[in-house]
């Protein structure tokens, strides 16, 4: 596949689009934009973990699929710059918050989910699981979880509304897995990702990334909305995706018997 080099220097939409309520590209106010090709629905019975870096199984994505996942939010300004990146092309993401951060920014998690993205959950303190108890690990995940509730709906719940997790460094111990299954959160791995917690420039994440997916051709895609460098990089590789023939897929929770009691 011949591949485009879209420089870094397009510069990020300084205004969010308004009224991006649909999912498709056809429904996008700017007709060169990459969008979301469809949503996909995930219930964690049917894929608990997920993620071929740490687990056998992922998600049912076509040839030169990709969901679009971030971790560590939300953290100003660079979290409102990938929203801005995201909204310019139309396009919905999963970000998983770490809930000590949903605590500081409760308005930045609000417009997260008022712009059609996906409010998952990342611990209250971003610890490494099998460094601390079972105990200590449980309290973390709980707290998290309902500092983003709180952020995100005004009430603190350990019962998420989006029933996803994914662990800080995707350290997780059998136990603790067992622990998220038995509640019924879907567990989140990565198949690639943009290696931006390194100390390396936007360009050279952006070669990283892009060079990964050229084998992978589809998967789960590992970022960090509270790095300036993916931030920064965030315009150039949505646009690579458009132009070398890659559609985006949004996960949300399968609507069950149970959640649909509950709203």
């Amino acid at each position: 596949m011949r591949l485009h080099p879209w420089p870094l220097s397009i510069a990020v939409a300084t205004v969010v689009l308004a009224g991006i309520t649909a999912a498709k590209a056809a429904d996008c106010p700017r007709q060169d934009a990459l969008g979301t090709a469809r949503v996909l629905s995930v219930d964690p019975k049917i894929y608990p973990r997920v993620g071929l870096k740490s687990f056998p199984q992922t998600l049912p994505l076509a040839d030169h699929e990709v969901v679009l996942t971030f971790d560590d939010g939300p953290r100003p300004p660079h979290t409102q710059k990938v929203l801005a990146a995201l909204a310019h092309e139309c396009v919905r993401a999963t970000f998983f918050l770490v809930g000590r951060s949903s605590a500081e920014s409760p308005g930045l998690v609000k417009r997260i989910a008022a712009e059609g993205h996906t409010v998952a959950h990342h611990t209250w303190s971003h610890p490494m699981s099998s460094k601390i108890s079972f105990e200590h690990a449980k309290k973390d995940i709980d707290r998290g979880i309902a500092a983003d509730e709180m952020a995100l709906r005004g009430a603190s719940t350990t019962t998420p509304s989006t029933p996803f997790f994914r662990f800080p460094y995707f350290d997780s111990t059998p136990a603790t897995l067992d622990f998220l299954q038995s509640r019924g959160i879907a567990v989140f791995g990565a198949d690639l990702w943009a290696s931006d917690w390194e100390d390396i420039t936007p360009e050279e994440e952006l070669k990283k990334v892009t060079e990964r997916l050229e084998v992978a051709k589809k998967g789960i895609i590992l970022l960090h909305d509270a790095q300036a460098r993916t931030a920064a990089m965030m315009p150039a590789f949505l646009r690579y995706l458009h132009h070398n023939g890659y559609h985006v897929v949004h996960i949300v929770p399968a609507v069950t018997e149970k959640s649909a009691n509950t709203h």
